[in-house]
C-alpha cells in the first residue's frame, strides 16, 4: 500500500514538473526560440551545399592530378549570403522581387521583328472637293490637331454646270408656280362651264411634266454634292449657292445629309450664301460624336487658288488605331497560323532610351498575308495597334498639335506564343546566375539567401522555366532579380587569402 502510494506521487510530481517545465518555455519562447530556428536552417543548408559542393569537388578531382585542385582554402563554401537592407535596395531586390513561387502557364514564343504602319484605307484620310472652284480662305494649319467638324476651307464655286443646274431649278420653280395658279383658275371657269375640261387636262398634264423635270434637277444637284436640304433652300428662298464650306470629317461616321459616290466620298461639305454658318455645317458639328482627333498631316492648296472637280485639298491622318507588320520565317508559318487559331495573345516590345524595353501585351492578331514574298522567303502578318495622345501642346492661336506615342515606321519586336505548358516554375532571367554549366537561384532562408542549382529547362530573353526535379517548390521564396550580383558577392564572400607573390616577378 505504501509502495503503491509512493508511486501515485512520483507520477504526480513529474506531471506537475512537465506542466512547469512548458509554462517555463512558452514564457520565454522569445529568447530561444529563433535562435533554434536560425540553428536548423543553417544545419540544413549547410547539409545541402555540402553534397554539391562534395559533387563538384569529386569531379574535378577525377579529371585533375593535382590534388589542390578544386579547393579554396580558407574559403567559406557554405553557399549561403546575408544581405543588408541598403545591399538589397543597391539590387532593386524590394519586397516587390520576393514573393512565393507559384505553378503557372508558360507560353513558349518566338520572336519576329515589326514595323509600326498604317491602316490601308483608315488611316489617311483626302479631303477633295466635288466641284470646280476657287480657294477665298484657308482655315487649316499643318500639323494641327483637328476634332470632325472643324472648318477647314472655303471656296467660291465657279463650275458652270452647278450654276446651269441651280438656274434651271430656279426657272422650273417658277414656271411650276405659274402653272399652278393656272390650273387653279381654270378649275373655277370649268366648274362654271366657261371652258371645255380638255384645256384644263392640258394644263394639269404640263404640270406634271415640269414636276419631273423639278425631280431631274434636284437629283442633277444631289450628284453635284448637294444636300436635300440645301436643294430645299434653293427652292425655297430663290437664291443660288455661289459658296462651298469644306470641313473635317469623322472617322467612321457620316452625317444625314452626306453624299456617298462610288468613286469618292464627299466627306462633310457645307454651302452657304457668304451671309454665315450653314445649316449643315452646324448638324454635322452637333451630330458627329466621334471626337477623335485627326491630325492634319499635309495642305495642298493656298488662297486664291483654282481647283478642279475632285482635286485633293488636305490629308488627314487618324493615328488612334494603327498595325504592327511582323515578319516570320517561311516555316514559322504553321506555328503562326495555329497561334491565330488559338486567339493566344501577341507582345509587342519596344525599344526606349537608356536600353530600357517597353511591353505592350494582349494585343491581337488581325491577318495574316496570302502569300510568302519571294525574295526574302518571308510572310507578313499584322497586328493591331492601339494608340494613345502622349503629349498635347497648344498653342496662343488655338490650335492644338498632339504627340501620339506609337507612329508609323517605328521598329519593334513582336513575342508570338507558339506552344503551351501547364504547371510550370517561371522566373525572370534576373533570378538565374550562371557559372560555366551550372545555373542558381537565391532562396531566401530567414534572413539569409542560399544558393540553390536548377536545371533551366527553356530560357529566352525574358523568362526561364526551372525543371521541376525537386530544386524548387511552389511556395519558396526567390529573390527574382539581382542574382548576378549576388553570386559575385558569395564568390568575394569564399575568396581565399592574398597570395604573398602577386605582383612579383622572380
Amino acid at each position: 500500500m505504501n509502495s503503491f502510494a509512493q508511486l501515485l506521487r512520483s507520477k504526480w510530481l513529474l506531471g506537475i514538473g512537465l506542466i512547469l517545465t512548458i509554462a517555463i518555455g512558452y514564457s520565454t519562447r522569445s529568447r530561444w526560440w529563433d535562435p533554434t530556428q536560425e540553428v536548423v536552417r543553417s544545419t540544413i543548408s549547410g547539409t545541402r551545399s555540402k553534397a554539391v559542393i562534395d559533387e563538384h569537388d569529386h569531379g574535378l578531382a577525377a579529371e585533375s592530378v593535382d590534388p589542390h585542385a578544386g579547393h579554396d582554402h580558407g574559403a567559406d563554401e557554405s553557399g549561403t549570403l546575408e544581405l543588408s537592407a541598403q545591399a538589397q535596395g543597391n539590387i532593386g531586390l524590394t519586397s516587390e522581387f520576393l514573393q512565393p513561387l507559384k505553378a503557372e502557364t508558360f507560353r513558349r514564343s518566338i520572336t519576329v521583328p515589326g514595323l509600326v504602319v498604317e491602316r490601308p484605307g483608315r488611316t489617311r484620310v483626302e479631303i477633295s472637293t466635288p466641284m470646280a472652284a476657287v480657294i477665298t480662305h484657308v482655315h487649316a494649319v499643318q500639323g494641327e490637331a483637328v476634332k470632325p467638324g472643324t472648318l477647314l476651307f472655303q471656296l467660291r464655286i465657279t463650275a458652270e454646270a452647278l450654276v446651269s443646274t441651280q438656274t434651271d431649278l430656279l426657272r422650273t420653280v417658277g414656271d411650276l408656280d405659274v402653272e399652278n395658279r393656272e390650273i387653279t383658275r381654270l378649275s373655277k371657269a370649268s366648274e362654271a362651264g366657261a371652258i371645255s375640261q380638255k384645256t384644263l387636262l392640258e394644263r394639269q398634264y404640263a404640270k406634271e411634266k415640269l414636276e419631273v423635270l423639278l425631280s431631274t434637277q434636284k437629283e442633277a444637284l444631289r450628284l453635284h454634292g448637294l444636300s436635300e436640304r440645301q436643294i430645299d433652300d434653293i427652292a425655297k428662298n430663290r437664291r443660288l449657292l455661289r459658296d462651298l464650306q469644306i470641313i473635317a470629317p469623322g472617322r467612321d461616321s457620316h452625317g444625314e445629309d452626306e453624299l456617298h459616290l462610288s468613286s469618292t466620298s464627299v466627306r462633310p461639305v457645307s454651302m452657304t450664301t457668304g451671309r454665315g454658318q450653314s445649316a449643315d455645317e452646324s448638324t454635322h458639328a452637333v451630330n458627329d460624336a466621334d471626337n477623335t482627333p485627326l491630325i492634319l498631316q499635309e495642305v495642298l492648296v493656298h488662297k486664291g487658288e483654282t481647283v478642279a472637280a475632285g482635286t485633293t485639298l488636305a490629308v488627314l491622318a487618324d493615328y488612334s488605331e494603327l498595325y504592327i507588320q511582323g515578319n516570320a520565317f517561311e516555316q514559322d508559318v504553321e506555328t503562326l497560323s495555329q497561334s491565330g487559331q488559338r486567339n493566344w495573345k501577341i507582345t509587342a516590345l519596344f525599344e526606349g532610351a537608356g536600353n530600357s524595353v517597353q511591353k505592350v501585351e494582349n494585343l491581337d492578331l488581325v491577318y495574316s498575308a496570302s502569300e510568302i514574298d519571294v525574295e526574302s522567303r518571308a510572310m507578313s502578318f499584322f497586328v493591331r495597334l492601339p494608340n494613345e495622345v502622349a503629349r498635347e501642346m497648344p498653342s496662343p492661336n488655338g490650335q492644338r498639335f498632339l504627340d501620339w506615342k506609337y507612329r508609323p515606321g517605328q521598329r519593334v519586336q513582336l513575342r508570338v506564343p507558339v506552344e503551351e505548358w501547364t504547371e510550370q516554375i517561371v522566373l525572370p532571367v534576373e533570378a538565374i546566375a550562371r557559372e560555366g554549366a551550372e545555373s542558381f537561384v537565391f532562396q531566401q532562408n530567414g534572413k539569409h539567401f542560399d544558393r540553390v542549382p536548377v536545371h533551366v529547362r527553356y530560357r529566352d530573353s525574358s523568362h526561364a522555366v526551372i525543371a521541376s526535379d525537386g530544386s524548387l517548390f511552389p511556395g519558396d521564396v526567390v529573390a527574382q532579380r539581382g542574382a548576378h550580383q549576388m553570386q559575385m558577392a558569395l564568390k568575394n564572400k569564399s575568396g581565399g587569402g592574398v597570395d604573398p607573390h602577386a605582383g612579383h616577378n622572380h
